[in-house]
């Protein structure tokens, strides 16, 4: 079904949500979310006093308002007397709405509090989990998805604390409490015809509207999956034209209209129904009810005006609790399972980050790779071998490039070093410790990555530049922008450092987006370069500024090039050339070109004709 993006959660995704079953395990499960209590324990149990508070003082309402229809009927006391009684009772309401106002607004103001902070640290730990989970969980799970997800399940257990369950208990007291009332305070004879009816009555309109939600929710994916067919049609509407298959879209679009509006008559059928039903059996049986107490109250005379009036008001509170549950237990289910789906995430497996103080500095490592017998295949493709038996060493300072056609295992040889993902068999050695015996922060920590794609944060240059030192000064950020050749440019806008670079640098030239990443390895002074292809997408001028930047990063650091246009990478130390997952050859530029038979001849050959 199609949302819109960008927004937070809308009444139709959380109504989308599955919902738990309400069983001790789910609640033992949820009673996790008290643990984020902590100093604010007394606060949710004053809460919950003036909760029941609030409930209690609601029942004594209907009880006195009804008394004041014991004065409609005849009376032997006098207008004075008549008076002075309904003034005191008018200021017993006024006093029981007054301490209903105070007790509602305790209540709704600590849960609140309490809500809040429980959310705050349910958010941080969810958060902090989820930034900490390997490479395989998000190559497993979209990322618009999951802050999806994060949002709409926070927001509905938000929604839970603060509205749900405390108006769950509020109506199962007033409409539990009302229901004794009403049997100790009135005539058997007109209160055995509530139970009788009332109670049956609501549970066939809570099944027949919970129908009716089944069939507006599927009538509702129709229209969207209509929407979408629009949607492409006209996004794609030049490979409409150019292929013309206008008749081919039109044709699709009559089919899913055809099927709308079967889905239509069906819903109109049943809605129709269900308002036959309101006006027959519902309004019948509160007519009949109040028909019943009429002729008791005067034909039989059986009851008084007081019951009546009594009766009146509680079964009102009654009704309106009891039918305001069905929806209350469904928000409780719904956020069950938002709690259960939260603390999946929090409860997944995280990679061992160690979150040191930002001016912590590396430990300095020499930056020596070596792939000793190396496999690899991807979770999600168990079947598939990516890298096969992989062996190569690069020395300290020494500039490695890796080139072969795509899907040959380039850009997983750089996951690996990074140990995004971990070898199947063999191993991986930094400065000849295998790389799983190293602190995943300290790694990562001496390791620096330059992108084909660069993707910057929203926010300023400067903030994307002191990514790679969050504590850099301000000298140390323009250092490093003018070792990338970024300098120039920045400086020829308004407001410089401090310019916006919009959502994942929209604003910026693919050329300026990789020189702001290269100004933020430089500040990072990492021992391992990685260069991910990062010119293979720029221009002539742009290639040859951030090929500059690049000569000046590389000096001094091991570096591994993922080489696309073979021209860059013919001074490289050591060139590796991988196909389907296999090292076909190792050596220089000069070696390798004179092998007219091998690989990396063949490609250079197929550049220069294409050139």
């Amino acid at each position: 079904m199609a949302k819109r993006r960008g927004a937070g959660p809308t009444n139709s995704d959380t109504d989308e949500l599955p919902k738990a079953k309400l069983s001790l395990a789910n609640f033992k499960k949820s009673l996790r979310l008290f643990g984020y209590l902590g100093k604010h324990k007394w606060k949710f149990i004053l809460g919950m006093i003036f909760l029941v508070g609030s409930a209690g003082v609601g029942l004594v309402f209907p009880l006195k308002s009804g008394e004041m229809f014991g004065y409609l009927g005849e009376s032997v006391k006098g207008p004075d007397q008549v008076r002075t009684e309904l003034m005191s009772i008018g200021l017993i309401l006024l006093v029981i709405l007054l301490a209903q106002a105070v007790f509602s607004f305790g209540r709704v103001y600590l849960f609140a509090q309490v809500t809040e902070n429980i959310l705050k640290e349910v958010r941080k730990d969810t958060f902090k989990r989820l930034i900490q989970m390997p490479m395989s969980f998000f190559s497993k799970n979209q990322v618009a998805e999951l802050s999806s997800r994060m949002a709409t399940d926070i927001s509905v257990i938000s929604d839970a604390f603060t509205i749900n369950i405390a108006e769950f208990i509020r109506q199962s007291i007033v409409g539990v409490g009302g229901l004794i009332l009403l049997i100790y305070t009135t005539e058997w004879t007109i209160a055995k015809w509530f139970l009788i009816i009332i109670p049956p009555l609501t549970v066939a309109a809570i099944l027949f509207s919970k129908r009716i939600r089944k069939f507006s929710k599927s009538y509702q994916e129709k229209i969207a999956e209509s929407n979408v067919i629009v949607g492409e049609a006209l996004t794609g509407i030049t490979n409409v034209k150019t292929f013309t298959n206008e008749n081919y879209e039109v044709a699709k679009y009559e089919k899913i209209s055809d099927s709308i509006r079967e889905f239509g008559l069906k819903y109109g059928i049943f809605r129709g129904l269900f308002f036959s039903f309101v006006m027959v059996f519902v309004f019948g049986s509160i007519f009949f009810i109040l028909w019943q107490m009429l002729f008791a109250l005067k034909v039989e005379h059986t009851i008084t005006p007081q019951a009546f009036g009594t009766f009146m008001m509680l079964s009102l509170f009654v009704a309106g609790s009891l039918g305001g549950l069905p929806e209350q237990i469904a928000s409780i289910q719904r956020a069950l399972g938002a709690t259960d789906r939260v603390f999946e995430l929090i409860d997944g497996e995280v990679e061992n980050i160690e979150f040191l103080k930002e001016n912590t500095p590396a430990k300095q490592t020499k930056g020596e790779i070596e792939f000793s017998s190396v496999s690899f295949n991807y979770p999600s493709r168990p079947d598939f071998k990516v890298l096969q038996d992989i062996s190569f060493k690069a020395e300290a300072g020494q500039t490695v490039a890796l080139v072969g056609s795509s899907g040959s295992g380039k850009t997983t040889i750089a996951s690996l070093i990074l140990r995004f993902y971990d070898p199947i068999n063999g191993s991986i050695l930094i400065d000849g410790l295998d790389s799983r015996s190293i602190s995943l922060t300290e790694l990562r920590k001496q390791i620096a990555l330059v992108p084909q794609d660069v993707i910057l944060f929203a926010g300023t240059i400067r903030d994307n530049i002191a990514y790679g030192k969050p504590n850099a000064t301000d000298l140390e950020v323009e250092e490093a922008a003018r070792k990338a050749n970024a300098l120039d440019f920045i400086i020829s806008f308004p407001d410089q450092f401090k310019t916006l670079v919009g959502e994942r640098g929209i604003q910026l030239s693919g050329g300026q987006r990789q020189r702001i990443a290269i100004a933020r390895a430089v500040l990072k002074n990492p021992s391992i370069l990685i260069l991910d292809e990062a010119t293979s997408s720029l221009d002539s001028e742009s290639e040859h500024l951030v090929q500059e930047a690049l000569d000046k990063l590389m000096v001094g650091r091991t570096s591994i090039v993922i080489a696309h246009r073979l021209s860059t990478i013919r001074n490289a130390d050591k060139i590796v050339v991988l196909q389907n997952g296999l090292v076909q050859e190792v050596g220089p530029h000069q070696e390798l070109i004179l092998n007219e038979s091998g690989l990396y001849y063949k490609l250079n050959k197929m550049q220069f004709e294409l050139s």
